[in-house]
């Protein structure tokens, strides 16, 4: 009896330990998670952002990139890794081309559609996450069943929502932007913190796709449904269309020429191509930048796949070039935050600058630095010119059309970066000569905009706000 109630109570002694450990354990993590709850949102209210609305805007954006991260993660297992080398290029060709729908439905139909009901863009933006979240359902289903009938038309509506959230994202922000922020700084912030958030859920998506493949569309479903109820805590303004007759009309006396190229056009992006214009010389760089983005995911993911990195292994090679783009991406992004008040089109040139040494450097040399290199100064060169890029149109373009000016220009870079995809699925896999084609892209973009954003960036000085 005396040994049985000593083991009862050394049982009942383990058992109290055990329960204050875990009782400690959550209450640090409890604690952990409220630091950086509370500095998180002590970061993302700085400068302002809190008072005018941005905060809310950059939480909200956090919500769908982690919702699109793991939507990328399902794709991505479901069509690149599970397949061999030839028949992943048969099947990323058929993505790159379902990829071309979206944004040729942005331009006509989106943009112009927003432009005339100014008043709905927290419903629109609530609208597309609603969708891409019943659409996730739908990819799950496929994913399960291993239909690709269904597979593809999902994954082209989904691509549909999210750059129409995109779009109607960027044209809210000039209505948020703090008076101590510039446009350039506030766009990078809350790319920023879209990157971050990625990255948190993509060990999440990668756990959960380990565990079943549709685990991580249901969360993406969840959380993009979050996004949707998110969408409508940002403030009223962003719906108010008080005033924007108004500016239309004084903006138009002061860009009478190229409103009128606008009307002639039917609306399809008269603004943009007004000669001598900052923002379309804007956008030739950015689609050569983003050509090289695509070009280089795609070409080096089937190049090293079987012919890995000089030193390295085929699985190592994939991991640095992919980390070297994040990284870079991120890079720019934290930059473009710090650069606050540069002229966009100065910006735009260094860009071009950094992306035709490193990409002339790999291809004199192809080895693992160079290659490492031109892959992270890609990241950063594409992250810091869509920033400009969206800065000069809120800066210049009327707000009337802003948003059809938002999603021309968005249909021109993507289209750009699936042009610049499909050369690197086309491309002989040989080192050097995918790298030579790589400075070749960024050339064009030197050849058509560099003397013109020289010239702006030697009258326009610091970076303005919206007009």
């Amino acid at each position: 009896m005396a040994g049985g109630s000593s083991s009862d109570t050394r049982t009942r002694a383990r058992s109290g330990v055990f329960a204050r450990v875990a009782r400690s354990a959550a209450h640090a993590v409890h604690s952990l998670l409220r630091t950086v709850g509370r500095r998180i949102r002590r970061a993302t209210h700085a400068h302002g952002a809190g008072e005018s609305g941005l905060a809310k805007l950059i939480e909200l954006h956090a919500v769908n990139s982690a919702g699109d991260m793991l939507i990328t993660i399902a794709l991505a297992s479901t069509i690149f890794f599970s397949v061999p080398t030839d028949e992943a290029r048969g099947r990323v060709a058929l993505y790159l081309g379902v990829t071309m729908a979206p944004f040729i439905l942005l331009a006509p139909v989106i943009g112009p559609l927003l432009d005339r009901v100014p008043h709905g863009r927290r419903a629109a933006m609530a609208g597309a996450l609603l969708l891409r979240g019943v659409l996730a359902l739908v990819l799950a289903s496929a994913v399960a069943g291993g239909g690709t009938l269904e597979l593809y038309p999902a994954a082209l509506g989904v691509m549909v929502c999210s750059k129409a959230y995109n779009i109607v994202r960027a044209a809210v922000v000039p209505r948020l932007l703090p008076r101590t922020i510039s446009l350039v700084k506030a766009n990078a912030r809350i790319t920023l913190t879209g990157l971050i958030s990625a990255g948190a859920a993509a060990p999440v998506g990668a756990g959960l796709n380990v565990i079943g493949e549709r685990l991580p569309l249901y969360a993406a479903c969840l959380i993009t449904f979050a996004g949707a109820v998110l969408s409508f805590r940002l403030p009223g303004k962003v719906d108010l269309a008080r005033g924007e007759r108004t500016l239309h009309l004084a903006e138009l006396a002061e860009t009478r020429e190229a409103m009128a190229r606008e009307k002639d056009d039917g609306g399809r992006g008269g603004v943009l191509r007004a000669e001598g214009s900052p923002v379309f010389k804007a956008l030739v760089a950015n689609a050569s930048l983003r050509a090289l983005s695509g070009f280089l995911l795609f070409f080096l993911a089937f190049l090293l796949r079987g012919d890995a990195l000089p030193g390295l292994t085929a699985a190592f090679s994939l991991g640095l070039v992919g980390v070297a783009a994040g990284t870079g991406n991120a890079l720019g992004n934290l930059l473009g935050n710090l650069l606050r008040e540069r002229s966009p089109e100065l910006i735009l040139l260094g860009t071009l600058t950094l992306a035709l040494i490193a990409s002339a450097s790999a291809a004199l040399a192809y080895n693992a630095f160079t290659v490492v290199g031109v892959s992270a100064s890609a990241g950063i060169c594409q992250a810091l010119a869509k920033l400009s890029l969206d800065a000069l149109i809120q800066r210049d373009v009327p707000e009337v059309v802003r948003t059809s000016a938002f999603a021309r220009s968005e249909t021109a870079v993507q289209m750009s970066w699936v042009a610049g995809g499909a050369i690197g699925i086309g491309l002989p896999l040989h080192g050097s000569l995918g790298m030579g084609m790589a400075c070749l892209l960024v050339l064009l973009g030197v050849v058509g905009s560099g003397r013109a954003l020289l010239s702006a960036s030697r009258r326009g000085g610091a970076h303005p706000r919206v007009r």
